[in-house]
């Protein structure tokens, strides 16, 4: 008789949990505000979705003064000048010039032109044709090219492969101009993927990234994709490429976290199953990418991506102190994984941040337990 009332007690939760934990690629159905999941972020000092930033992974005031210059001046030398004080090899260049390039695309994207009307983005086409010697210009051009052949046309078509051919040039143009820079051949991975690069091209092009940057995290993540099962490689493939690189990260290098990006990539399209993220390959990645964050520097941009991987999984594995601990880090940007792939990034971060709060105070935690 009490197995009978167990299974009843199963059968009515999953009546309440199922159109939560519906989801698409790992995302939850949106948590509405009047939803029993939802709390108020304000409890938790945490920001309303409709302020989240979802340009950005996490915090970078001086990217954010200057994109928003160039976009309200259309004078692209405050973004040249940015460029050129940033260090080459790190993390940062790369992640502001994908920044860059995407504050050009969304505005083209917004305001595609006519007639009468400039398209968006011009700051950028001015850019090219004042400074065509400007490595930061052209990395940010062709990493704009490679964000509108993926966003606006379909891999395999003719207009996808001109547009990455396109990439291809400006990017060799980019590498030119600054022998040292690993930024163009970081744009180029990107582009390898798209035009199918045979494997020996690939590790060619990987090589050139390693002697200049061989701990670049970004670069690494770049590459992940193209040996991903559903691009050029297999999930075999991309957990070996993934584990060796965390197994030979130097000392405090989020290189150990990359095997979760992996685990990320291949996960299934539709699972339910909340043992899946508790299973022995999912746990250790979660483990390795905690490790990380521990031992990484506060400042590391790279911190904010592998925190907010980390949020998604600890919520799917229903660990909800820790994954307390990442949202008070990452709170108020979401522009990284997992949310970047929705149509609605805030949404969804939202919808991940109710269910931890949730999870928490079911648990015995309260604003006065996190913040102690």
């Amino acid at each position: 008789m009490e197995i009978l009332w167990v299974l009843i007690a199963l059968l009515m939760l999953s009546f309440v949990l199922l159109p939560v934990l519906r989801r698409r690629r790992g995302l939850i159905e949106r948590v509405t505000p009047d939803h029993p999941d939802a709390a108020d972020p304000a409890t938790y000092g945490f920001v309303r979705e409709e302020e989240l930033d979802v340009r950005l992974p996490g915090p970078d005031q001086d990217l954010v003064d200057v994109l928003d210059l160039v976009q309200r001046t259309q004078d692209y030398r405050a973004a040249g000048q940015l460029l050129a004080g940033t260090e080459s090899e790190g993390e940062l260049r790369w992640q502001r010039v994908q920044a860059f390039a995407g504050a050009a695309a969304l505005e083209l994207r917004q305001r595609p032109g006519s007639v009468s009307e400039m398209p968006g983005g011009q700051w950028l086409r001015v850019w090219r044709a004042e400074q065509p010697k400007d490595a930061g210009g052209a990395a940010v051009h062709a990493e704009f090219l490679v964000q509108q052949a993926w966003r606006t046309s379909t891999p395999g078509t003719d207009e996808f492969r001109i547009i990455m051919e396109e990439a291809r040039d400006t990017c060799g143009q980019a590498a030119l101009l600054a022998p040292g820079d690993p930024i163009p051949y970081i744009v180029e991975l990107s582009v390898a993927r798209g035009l199918a690069y045979p494997q020996p091209e690939f590790e060619k092009l990987w090589l050139k990234i390693l002697d200049r940057a061989p701990a670049h995290m970004g670069a690494h993540l770049a590459a992940l994709h193209y040996w991903c099962e559903k691009w050029h490689g297999s999930r075999e493939l991309a957990y070996n490429f993934a584990e060796s690189a965390a197994a030979r990260a130097p000392e405090g290098s989020l290189l150990a976290a990359l095997p979760l990006f992996a685990v990320f990539e291949h996960l299934p399209e539709v699972n339910l199953v909340s043992g899946f993220y508790r299973s022995e390959v999912v746990t250790k990645a979660m483990h390795g990418a905690l490790h990380a964050v521990h031992a990484a520097r506060p400042d590391d941009p790279m911190l904010a991506h592998v925190r907010h991987l980390l949020l998604f999984f600890l919520v799917r594995a229903e660990r909800w102190a820790e994954a307390m601990d990442q949202l008070i880090h990452v709170d108020g940007h979401v522009g990284a994984l997992p949310w970047t792939l929705s149509t609605d990034p805030a949404a969804d971060f939202a919808v991940y941040r109710a269910l931890a709060v949730a999870g928490y105070e079911a648990n015995g935690g309260s604003p006065a337990t996190l913040l102690s």
